[in-house]
């Protein structure tokens, strides 16, 4: 049976290496998040094009590593529960609201666990990144990444991150970190998805020519 994975192992493996880069940062009043498209199954490249950025409001989004049916099933459920939120209380769920409630849904279900690593991350009075384990465990802090990639990731961030840069500077930081992964990680690559979240205009995201133009006036390579 052949079953596509972001990560590069079976959920059998007793020891879950999720696949992929995706990362998060938080501005002054933004959140931009990105991330590359590879999907791998095992040593073989099995898609191309995988989407791993997803809207789940007007102003929140989510990243996903790991077994895609398990990502894509959270991603339908967390568009359910903050669409029916919203219908409700004619408001958006605050954003630490929104992570609890994935929290709490991988922690119920930890004995026979979603294979997953997610970020959560949009802006309601202030602008957030929460970190979620496949076990519930939600962290949140001014910038995040998941995925076999992420420690190179890490790496730019570290050295290259300024909650005072421009929302321009931003966009080309994740830029450059998502491709530093993709330049040594097997298990990531192709095109780069980038959306800015705001509380004036929401979720956008980058259209992938300017994405295109950004990589090529960074001198990197797609």
């Amino acid at each position: 049976m052949h079953i596509s994975f972001y990560n590069g192992e079976s959920s059998m493996n007793a020891q879950m290496q999720t696949g992929t880069t995706t990362v998060g940062i938080t501005l002054k009043d933004t959140v931009i998040m990105a991330t590359e498209r590879r999907v791998t199954m095992e040593h073989f490249i099995a898609h191309k094009d995988g989407k791993k950025l997803y809207q789940i409001d007007d102003a929140a989004a989510m990243t996903i590593a790991g077994l895609v049916g398990d990502a894509q099933v959270l991603v339908r459920y967390m568009q359910a529960e903050l669409k029916l939120f919203r219908l409700q209380r004619k408001v958006g769920m605050p954003l630490d609201a929104a992570a609890t409630l994935l929290s709490n849904i991988l922690n119920q279900s930890k004995f026979y666990p979603y294979m997953v690593q997610i970020l959560i991350g949009g802006v309601d009075t202030s602008p957030h990144i929460f970190s979620v384990d496949a076990a519930g465990g939600s962290v949140e802090d001014v910038y995040a990444s998941t995925g076999s990639g992420s420690p190179f990731v890490y790496g730019v961030l570290e050295t290259n991150y300024e909650k005072t840069m421009s929302v321009d500077e931003g966009i080309n930081l994740v830029i450059r970190a998502i491709s530093a992964a993709k330049a040594r990680d097997s298990a990531s690559g192709g095109m780069i998805d980038v959306a800015v979240i705001d509380s004036k205009k929401g979720y956008v995201q980058v259209p992938e020519s300017e994405v295109r133009e950004r990589i090529k006036s960074l001198n990197l390579t797609i």
